[in-house]
């Protein structure tokens, strides 16, 4: 059996799989076929895939002679148009914003299979794009963060004097949140961290943030450890208590997301006027519609002195590690539909395999796409 790498959008550094990935599927008697320059970006030459025991081609050779397709991304239109019936299609395919992709996707008779929709179980945590990449994104940020701000994250004390620790409010205490609490700690800051579910405040303390807590929260249990939407009284009350800590941070990281919605605004622009000059807002939830009301998806912009970086690709900027990350969770996914002989065995009662299958037999058959997609 072949799997085929293709190459991603020149706007995404990433790819699927790395050499070492080829090589550990080599060893499971499997051929794998590597669209030219694929990996280039995440510093991958041709030669190493080569080395490892893949083949470089070119696209259609690998569409052609392969009967799984890994991609990081949802593929053009384009390329779509060309796949054959029977393939699978593996990656992060985000049917909720790609809807039309998906249709075209069923109608070619491609068996697909997004990685963004694994579950939220123990032991889903090894396919678990969602969670990888929230890692690179909440490092990243941080990092960013301190970049542009003119001021210390640590407290440093000299013969000059004494500068106070930046403090620093994360929104959101999901997989991203947590990672940007414990990189902005280990950076000497003062963290102070919202979230509409108690269960995370445990965490939250244990690596050294605050947590502040609005009364009147809703949580469901079926949402899988994801954010839920909130009435209009409880929102109020959080913008208040948000709004009241912002005027004195330094840092805000968004991260808050709601899976199928756009993303909650919790930072108005009038939170923003009363900020300090030089404050910085890293919105990590920009693809989807962010969390601060002036956030613009890809772009820096600056209101009364304060920096708001709209940013929800971080992981393509470490394209090295998060290609690597990225291949262990597909890796880990195709050892689940692949038998010990090499051969392809989709076994649908598998709560993992169907859950991200998005189409098969000419359908789209999520059950969780057709009820966020409305």
């Amino acid at each position: 059996m072949t799997i085929g790498i293709l190459k991603e959008p020149e706007n995404e550094k990433r790819v699927a799989l790395m050499p070492e990935h080829v090589a550990a599927l080599v060893k499971l008697n499997l051929k794998v076929v590597v669209e030219i320059n694929s990996g280039h970006n995440a510093f991958a030459p041709d030669n190493d895939y080569q080395t490892s025991g893949g083949e470089i081609a070119d696209r259609e050779k690998v569409i052609s002679s392969s009967q799984i397709l890994v991609v990081v991304s949802m593929p053009s239109k384009d390329t779509i148009s060309s796949l054959n019936s029977g393939q699978i299609l593996i990656g992060g395919l985000n049917p909720l914003i790609n809807d039309s992709l998906i249709e075209k996707i069923a109608s070619k008779g491609v068996t697909s299979f997004s990685l963004d929709f694994i579950p939220r179980s123990t032991r889903g945590q090894a396919m678990d794009i969602l969670s990888s990449m929230a890692t690179v994104s909440g490092y990243k940020a941080v990092l960013d963060a301190a970049l542009h701000l003119p001021r210390f994250f640590h407290m440093f004390m000299s013969a000059a004097g004494t500068i106070k620790p930046a403090k620093v409010l994360i929104l959101g205490a999901g997989v991203a949140g947590l990672q940007a609490v414990a990189i902005a700690r280990k950076l000497g800051a003062v963290v102070e961290v919202f979230d509409v579910r108690s269960a995370v405040k445990e965490e939250v303390k244990s690596l050294g943030g605050k947590f502040i807590e609005v009364e009147g929260a809703q949580e469901e249990a079926s949402a899988g450890g994801y954010a839920v939407e909130q009435t209009e009284e409880f929102r109020k009350k959080q913008l208040q208590l948000i709004q009241d800590h912002a005027k004195n941070t330094d840092v805000i990281i968004c991260t808050a997301q709601i899976p199928g919605k756009k993303a909650p605004i919790l930072i108005s622009k009038d939170t923003i006027g009363q900020m300090k000059a030089g404050s910085i807002v890293i919105d990590i939830a920009a693809s989807s519609g962010g969390n601060c009301e002036l956030t613009e998806s890809g772009k820096i912009i600056e209101h009364n002195q304060v920096l708001i970086i709209g940013k929800s690709d971080y992981p393509s900027d470490m394209s090295s590690d998060s290609s690597k990350m990225f291949g262990n969770n597909i890796i880990n996914f195709l050892k689940l539909i692949i038998d010990k002989e090499g051969k392809i065995n989709l076994n649908f009662d598998d709560e993992i395999v169907n859950g991200t299958c998005i189409t098969k037999g000419g359908q789209i058959v999520n059950e969780k796409y057709k009820k966020l997609n409305v």
